[in-house]
């Protein structure tokens, strides 16, 4: 995924079972298409090159099964690990929290959701009836990665609708390219871990 042109869109197919995602670069062209294998005990996500799902590109896996600390490694076509991400424990309760780890297992970027309010008034207003139906449209959570030196990279943000099928990934400076496939395929992650919110 090197030389991708911003803004890119994640948009979630809501006719599937599965949890399928297509990221579409700013000139309308596919950059990827995501699957999140169903009924695993360990998550695998798998990253094609198109909707066909003929060639994988990388693959996400889980640690650990159904842990609230589990880490997630990412993979190239050799099966070479070249980074993870990782929830920050209990403080993602608060406000989604993740750390990007680079494949020596050194913390690079951070992601931190901009505004735990939005978190606490999609849970509660998310259980009356009816009005949770419009949830989608009152709270669009918004996420940012910065450098270990608190500088802004990437903005990733839910657009309103009602089914939480679109989210905007915004370039805010410069990436260095090595660090290009990291970001997104923890950006990728983290999306289908917070997707149930907003």
């Amino acid at each position: 995924m090197q030389d991708l042109k911003f803004p890119i869109k994640f948009s979630f197919k809501i006719s599937t079972l599965s949890n399928d995602f297509r990221a579409i670069d700013a000139t309308g062209k596919l950059v990827a298409y995501v699957r999140q294998k169903m009924f695993k005990l360990k998550e695998e996500i798998l990253i094609y090159s198109n909707e066909d799902k003929t060639k994988v590109n990388y693959a996400i896996r889980a640690n650990k099964w159904l842990d609230f600390s589990t880490v997630y490694s990412f993979y190239d076509t050799n099966e070479t690990e070249f980074g993870k991400i990782a929830r920050k424990g209990w403080r993602s309760l608060w406000k989604a929290e993740y750390e990007i780890i680079d494949q020596h297992g050194n913390l690079q970027y951070h992601v931190r959701e901009e505004n735990g309010m939005v978190k606490v008034l999609d849970s509660l207003i998310g259980q009356i009836p009816i009005i949770s139906f419009f949830t989608g449209y009152l709270f669009n959570p918004s996420y940012l990665v910065t450098d270990l030196k608190e500088k802004e990279i990437i903005r990733l943000s839910k657009e309103a609708s009602f089914f939480g099928s679109e989210f905007l990934v915004e370039k805010l400076s410069t990436i260095d390219n090595d660090d290009d496939d990291r970001i997104m395929l923890g950006l990728m992650m983290m999306i289908l871990l917070e997707r149930q919110r907003g």
